[in-house]
């Protein structure tokens, strides 16, 4: 690393910190700290959405898959097909109408429409699963920077923790929101340059064509998902439409900011961008896979640099060695940029949830005083997340390889409480309750039991069970009260249809891609 890269580094993390002070000089109670006191644009939560998605774990891996992971290639693309359906059902079905009901966490519907235990179980669902998870996304975040800035592990996990944690304590949502916004920009450039270098190096798009195994340039690969099937397209696109919504609808750190935004409309929007601009986003990295893979195709001494087994380490490997200064800073701040947006969301909405659905749930404090409180839990839930991340190495043989597992396992169910709370005007709290159980038992079911079905298809296997479990047991007599559910017209229905020919669009591309590289 040149001096010039270490400057844009530190001039990076000294702008995100004023920027948060600045943020955060004004607040006064938690609705300021958690949602921003309900006025954040459409265009800032969708990006800062989007930004939360793009880890540094995406940015290395999604590239690393597609040009040199066993039974790799363009085929992660069919993880992003049914985004822009599930923004589809997210848009119909729940957060413009969650939007609507002033709420701080999506879980304070569960309670006034089927009572305290269900709002405690999902509740307490995303605080243990969100709270290992980010633990794990530091851990591989740091791990990625230890080999960027050549830095040992443990400097990396609290150097990148503590700092994320600041900004949050000191900005909130707001500070979480217009960082992720900057750290999109970053990004941006970063994937531009990379692949502007990588392509000139090779000598064309048509040298990385001609550079590239013609297997990774397949980006469909049909299959259902059992048995010994690698990336099976139906698994990916039906579990996927599940797993997104409940994602996008009901995951307290995606959902904060579409709680913090102006009002419905904006809210809409706000979906409608992750929809049409999810998709692009992984075709820039899975591009840039190719485009660095056929750099390392054709450079022996890049190719002996990476060490075997080690797909993961061809992006940082490449930074370094073959970017020159001020660009390689650059792709060193996007890669920052990409780990702390996934992280600085995910501090916040575990103390969000924190304190409204178990310390104020039954005894609401004084604003000052829940202020202080907000940024406690806050600073907890940060230090959780860094001491997991140093148990995450020695396990990390169990947890890299089974969290995304155990999301898939409680997505489906919980999706089903907030789809059945909308919908079912006779759907009782009881009959809820146990549906999510049943469903989250039966996935853990098929986890033990029946390990050639693919895990994507959990999000919708439990979704069916919890569903129909609650539908059928413990009916109420009485409907809910008319303001806890989905009535009226849909609005936005041109965007909605754009959103579903969209998807036809790029389901269409997809099959076109290894023709269209062939013509080339």
């Amino acid at each position: 690393m040149h001096a010039l890269d270490w400057i844009l580094i530190a001039a990076y993390a000294a702008a995100m910190m004023a920027l948060s002070a600045w943020l955060g000089r004004r607040q006064e109670s938690e609705e300021d700290y958690y949602v921003a006191g309900r006025s954040l644009p459409w265009w800032a939560t969708g990006l800062s959405t989007m930004a939360t998605q793009t880890s540094a774990i995406s940015f290395i891996s999604v590239p690393a898959f597609v040009a040199l992971a066993p039974n790799g290639g363009l085929v992660w693309l069919q993880y992003e097909l049914a985004v822009p359906l599930a923004m589809v059902g997210v848009s119909l079905f729940l957060l413009p109408f969650l939007r609507g009901l002033e709420l701080i966490t999506v879980y304070e519907y569960l309670e006034r429409r089927f009572g305290s235990s269900v709002r405690v179980l999902c509740a307490g669902v995303f605080l243990l699963s969100r709270g290992l998870a980010t633990g794990v996304a530091l851990y591989a975040s740091a791990l990625v920077l230890m080999v960027l800035l050549d830095a040992p592990l443990w400097l990396m996990i609290v150097a990148m923790g503590l700092f994320t944690l600041l900004y949050d304590l000191l900005g909130g949502i707001r500070a979480v929101v217009w960082s992720d916004v900057i750290q999109m920009a970053i990004l941006g450039l970063g994937l531009v340059f990379a692949i502007a270098v990588a392509i000139g190096e090779v000598g064309g798009v048509g040298a990385v064509v001609a550079a590239t195994d013609p297997d990774r340039l397949v980006a469909l690969r049909p299959g259902l998902g059992y048995g010994d099937e690698p990336m099976p397209f139906w698994g990916f696109f039906i579990g996927g439409l599940f797993l997104y919504m409940a994602y996008y609808g009901t995951d307290q750190s995606q959902v904060q900011r579409e709680l913090a935004s102006r009002g419905p409309d904006h809210t809409r929007r706000s979906l409608a961008l992750n929809g049409f601009a999810r998709l692009p986003l992984t075709l820039a990295y899975a591009l840039m896979g190719l485009a660095i893979g056929a750099v390392v195709a054709t450079t022996p001494a890049l190719a002996a640099a990476i060490p075997a087994g080690r797909p993961d380490a061809m992006v940082p490997t490449y930074i370094l060695t073959h970017l020159p200064i001020g660009i390689r800073g650059l792709l060193v701040a996007a890669l920052l940029s990409a780990a702390m947006s996934s992280l600085d969301s995910a501090f916040n909405a575990l103390s969000a949830t924190t304190m409204r659905d178990f310390i104020e749930r039954n005894r609401p404090l004084e604003r000052g005083h829940a202020l202080r409180l907000s940024r406690l839990t806050t600073l907890a839930w940060g230090l959780f997340a860094i001491a997991f991340a140093f148990a995450v190495e020695s396990l990390q043989g169990t947890v890299l390889e089974t969290i995304n597992r155990i999301g898939s396992a409680f997505y489906g169910p919980v999706l089903a409480a907030f789809l059945v709370g909308v919908l079912s005007p006779h759907a009782s709290g009881r009959g809820v309750f146990i549906g999510v159980l049943a469903g989250v038992g039966t996935n853990v079911f098929l986890w033990l039991a029946v390990p050639e079905l693919f895990w994507m298809w959990w999000n919708a296997i439990g979704l069916v069970v919890a569903g129909g479990v609650a539908l059928l047991l413990f009916r109420r007599q009485e409907p809910a009260p008319p303001e806890l559910l989905l009535r009226g017209r849909q609005r936005w229905a041109p965007v909605y249809t754009l959103l579903v020919l969209y998807c036809g669009a790029m389901l269409g591309l997809l099959w076109a891609l290894p023709r269209i590289a062939a013509a080339i």
